[in-house]
């Protein structure tokens, strides 16, 4: 752990946060943040106000204890929220705790024997907000999205290692992060054991996949799809798929597993592409991926998917599972348009009685629009759907605010206009 050494230790301060009426209903209704917008007052901190990492706690106008959290001058979301509602000890035990407890909501994860890839910590929805914590077999993934636990980190990864025994813990920041305190934790330093020098591997639903935990995307892989690839897998017997956006081809590999006579991946990404290859290549002790044709192609899904209509190419699942269309609050109506357009295509290459699986993970598009818009995309066509199921977060990813509800995908069943759709799911719709 000789990259916390130059770590500095958490302020013994406690800084006094006077905030807005209207923050403190948020608070007590369970929301973990405090915007920079809602502060009305700082006291006991250094300067003009506290350093990153200190412990600020927040009153009411009646000097009352409301909740404590992590201060992050440089981030909007000046406050995450740690507790609320009666006063408490932020202290080794607590976080020992709050650890413990994390681990404990994952045992019917673990119960099931097959699965060594999930996430441990997932941040706000499990009281440690801005903080993730994912495995992939015996390495570890620490991420952070903001430098307030940077000064915590001496008292967590002891904890982390005594609970969980990771062979190695990496450590990753989200773009931002402003780490000005601690110069020698870089993206990808190890705080147990070596950093790994090749992409890991670990099992989801007895399938192996690899995962790059220094340089991947998040932590190395979309582990909150998991069930909904799971769920994938019964339908694509004997059937041609067509998934968009595959990234490390995650649902690429289910469907081929599952018995899909043909699986196309399609990503703007090439790297990506090689990887979903080599995961294929992972499986192929499995007959039906050794029997599954997978092809790949590079470029943009919406070029892709125009062009794949125009040619009349049809597909009998098509799976469209694109990033975050919506980062920011701004970015809400054309998300929305982009999924509605998404829909549109998608459906002109989706055989009928043929399957259309779609999510979103914009936690700024509410599934409710979500699902309208596929709906009223869908009237707009000559196609006509039939939902089969909702989903949301595999149970590693539990939601304990509206933010944290990102997730949202339909199953529905496609047929041309005037043409009955069958809504069976073809018996089991389980992992």
């Amino acid at each position: 752990m000789f990259a916390l050494d130059a770590v500095p230790p958490p302020s013994p301060r406690r800084l006094a946060v006077r905030v807005t009426n209207d923050a403190i209903r948020q608070i007590r209704g369970g929301h973990p943040w405090i915007f920079d917008g809602s502060i009305v007052s700082v006291k006991g901190g250094e300067g003009a106000g506290g350093a990153a990492g200190d412990l600020a706690v927040i009153f009411d106008s009646e000097r009352q204890f409301v909740a404590i959290g992590l201060y992050d001058p440089a981030s909007p979301i000046r406050v995450r929220i740690l507790h609320h509602g009666k006063p408490a000890t932020i202290d080794s035990g607590w976080w020992a705790n709050t650890i413990h407890t994390a681990i404990e909501r994952r045992q019917a994860v673990l119960a099931a024997g097959d699965t060594t890839g999930y996430r441990v910590i997932h941040g706000e929805n499990d009281g440690m907000p801005g903080l993730v914590l994912d495995r992939y077999g015996d390495a570890f993934v620490l991420k952070l999205y903001t430098a307030a636990w940077l000064p915590h980190l001496r008292t967590l990864v002891p904890l982390i290692d005594e609970q969980l025994h990771p062979s190695s813990l990496v450590l990753r920041f989200s773009r931002e992060v402003v780490n000005n305190s601690a110069p020698k934790l870089v993206d990808g330093v190890a705080l147990i054991g070596t950093t790994p020098t090749e992409p890991v591997l670990f099992h989801e639903h007895g399938l192996i996949f690899e995962a790059d935990v220094v340089h991947g995307q998040k932590t190395g892989h979309f582990l909150d799809q998991r069930d909904n690839r799971a769920k994938l897998r019964p339908l694509a017997k004997d059937k041609r798929v067509l998934d968009l956006f595959t990234c490390t081809g995650g649902f690429s590999v289910f469907a081929a597993a599952g018995g899909a006579t043909a699986v196309h991946s399609v990503d703007l990404s090439a790297a990506a592409l090689e990887t979903a290859q080599r995961n294929m290549a992972h499986n192929g002790f499995i007959n039906n991926v050794q029997r599954c044709e997978h092809t790949v192609q590079a470029g943009d899904v919406f070029d892709v998917l125009q062009a794949f209509g125009e040619q009349k190419r049809r597909f009998d699942i098509v799976i469209v599972d694109p990033p975050s269309f919506a980062r920011k609050q701004l970015d809400h109506d054309r998300a929305l348009h982009a999924y509605r357009r998404l829909t549109r295509l998608a459906l002109d290459v989706v055989e009928d009685s043929g399957v259309l699986i779609q999510s979103s993970c914009s936690s700024r598009v509410h599934a409710d629009e979500f699902f309208a818009g596929v709906h009223s995309a869908a009237a707009a066509t000559t196609h006509r759907i039939t939902e089969m199921l909702r989903t949301t977060h595999a149970a590693d990813h539990p939601i304990g605010y509206a933010e944290g509800a990102y997730l949202k995908t339909i199953f529905a069943r496609v047929a041309s206009k005037g043409v009955r759709a069958r809504t069976s799911m073809h018996g089991s719709m389980g992992g």
